[in-house]
């Protein structure tokens, strides 16, 4: 029986007299992508700061690993690679002397040499490893912050909407990557508004609505989850 890496489970977050995360519950096992959709408002962002320990469950639980993040939130990190929707990279320093230097913080050690096959698995130009970040396109800054979290070792890489401001060629190339980081072994939990890159990569989808889970949609066997079902429900999810 696979063991579920991260766990949801009756998940309820309170601001004031609103409730933004009610009841929701759900699983993701090692080296699945799961994908969290939902319109503006409906708590995909507060579900990843709740596993991520900066917002507090009113009730429920957020498990990383078997770490309740509430009781240990430190211990619950050390398990998380994050990747936000702009990666915080020094724009003077190169592809080489910002993974280093963010490495270096985490007190994580690792030689040039894994360094460099970190940036070969993202196909990052080896011509472009030593130029300033403020020569690359966001594709290309999010390859590098790939790498960065490849290099940390984490079981789970959180991502908030990563392909964002990406062209149709770079986001292939992004959901290329995750594909094999999941096939790694790497479990990847992602919140995003493109459903069809969504369906394209995730093992399952869920759908928020108000705070509620909606719906979640699974893939069966070697067939994707159908986009048009999801964006059909989506479409009716939001408010009219």
């Amino acid at each position: 029986m696979t063991k579920s890496l991260v766990t949801a489970s009756k998940l309820c977050v309170e601001r004031g007299n609103r409730r933004v995360l009610d009841n929701i519950s759900f699983t993701i096992n090692k080296g699945d992508i799961f994908a969290l959709l939902g319109g503006n408002g409906a708590g995909k962002s507060t579900t990843l700061l709740t596993f991520l320990g900066f917002v507090k469950p009113s009730s429920g639980e957020a498990i990383i690993n078997g770490i309740k993040v509430e009781e240990d939130i430190q211990a619950a990190r050390g398990q998380i690679a994050y990747l936000p929707e702009s990666a915080n990279l020094y724009a003077h320093l190169s592809a080489y002397e910002n993974i280093e230097y963010f490495l270096s913080l985490a007190q994580i050690s690792r030689s040039s040499q894994e360094i460099s096959l970190s940036l070969d698995d993202v196909k990052l130009a080896p011509k472009m490893r030593i130029e300033p970040l403020s020569s690359y396109s966001k594709g290309m800054r999010q390859k590098v912050a790939i790498a960065l979290a490849m290099l940390r070792r984490s079981p789970l890489l959180l991502l908030d909407e990563p392909t964002s401001g990406l062209d149709p060629v770079a986001i292939d190339e992004f959901n290329t990557i995750l594909k094999a980081l999941a096939d790694a072994g790497t479990t990847i939990f992602m919140v995003t508004h493109d459903v069809y890159g969504a369906c394209e990569i995730a093992k399952r989808v869920g759908l928020l609505q108000q705070g509620k889970m909606a719906s979640v949609f699974e893939a069966v066997g070697e067939t994707k989850i159908s986009a048009e079902a999801v964006h059909q429900a989506f479409r009716q999810s939001q408010p009219s």
